[in-house]
């Protein structure tokens, strides 16, 4: 298993300005369906159909365990008839995120756009737990959502099922 190590930030708008003059760097967007298959407190298994700009589409089966900032993750691309063959006859509602991926002084961030709910967040990974805690927060960033349940991509998904 890999170790997962980020941290994770409420946006109040896209940083369209800071794309503007530079400040950060497009490198890619990409729609997401995020579907979860089991969960439990601590561990869970996903499914996410990926498509790029272009159409085309990519699928990826993911197993986490653990809370916090550092998880514990395996995630390995899978076939489509593989992803459609897990979901077919569920009856489950993606989760939906547009999700744009900046760069700025060789840091990607991966800012998150939730289509079923009015919410944006951003991620940044570390290499280690020392580079996340001397990471300095931009300032277009928002508060640090940390240990909270409600932004969990797993809680999110729960509440679209209901």
């Amino acid at each position: 298993m890999s170790k997962e190590i980020e941290r994770k930030f409420l946006l109040t708008v896209f940083p369209a300005a800071e794309l503007d003059q530079k400040e950060i760097t497009l490198i890619s967007r990409q729609y997401i369906y995020q579907t979860y298959l089991a969960f439990s407190e601590d561990q869970e298994i996903r499914v996410r159909q990926l498509v790029d700009r272009d159409g085309s589409s990519h699928f990826t089966h993911t197993f986490k365990s653990g809370n916090g900032m550092v998880r514990e993750e395996i995630e390995y691309a899978i076939t489509e008839p593989i992803y459609k063959q897990l979901l077919e006859r569920t009856g489950l509602i993606p989760l939906e995120k547009i999700r744009t991926t900046v760069s700025s002084q060789g840091v990607h961030y991966e800012i998150d756009e939730y289509k079923q709910i009015d919410l944006m967040v951003v991620e940044v990974e570390f290499p280690d737990v020392e580079a996340a805690s001397q990471f300095s927060v931009p300032s277009w960033y928002g508060r640090e959502l940390g240990q909270e349940e409600e932004f969990r991509n797993k809680t999110m998904w729960i509440q679209l099922q209901k």
